[in-house]
């Protein structure tokens, strides 16, 4: 079983930052490719509340939906590094 989930589009640079961050510290991670459209995007609004990606949930420590690359490669580097 995975230890987080992330809300992804693929070939977003900003998801990549966050894929090889998390690769960097050996997280399991269960990867949600989510629609081009924003309009198509309900599974992540339900999640974070709006329709960016990346979005990191990590169930352990409360995360329901972090947004943005650069506060959740923080979080990683503060919390699993």
């Amino acid at each position: 079983m995975s230890d987080f989930e992330l809300y992804v589009l693929p070939g977003c640079p900003y998801c990549a930052k966050v894929q090889s961050k998390l690769d960097e510290l050996g997280l399991e991670y269960e990867e949600h490719d989510v629609p081009r459209s924003h309009d198509r995007r309900e599974e992540v609004r339900e999640v974070s509340g709006q329709t960016g990606v990346p979005v990191l949930v990590d169930p352990a420590n409360d995360i329901a939906g972090m947004p943005e690359s650069d506060d959740i490669v923080e979080y990683l580097d503060e919390h699993y590094a």
